[in-house]
């Protein structure tokens, strides 16, 4: 079975985890500090996709929709 992901994207990561560690490593736009794992590994594959490495496509739909708080009331007769 051939590989996932490809070398150049573990490298990717590995070097975003390494800078989130250090606390080097910043998103985006805002330019915040990246504090959690799991945005370092997205930000490695973003990378890595964008160099055109061998890396899945996104799957879509992963966002979960917020709730907006109000139940409805269920009647009983």
């Amino acid at each position: 079975m051939a590989r996932r992901y490809s070398k150049k994207a573990s490298k990717k990561v590995e070097r975003a985890m390494h800078e989130r560690k250090r606390g080097k490593l910043k998103s985006g736009r805002s330019g915040k500090k990246v504090t959690s794992r799991k945005q370092a590994i997205a930000i490695g594959l973003s990378e890595a996709r964008r160099s055109g490495a061998k890396v899945p496509k996104k799957k879509a739909g992963s966002r979960k929709k917020k709730s907006s708080g109000k139940k409805k009331a269920s009647k009983k007769k």
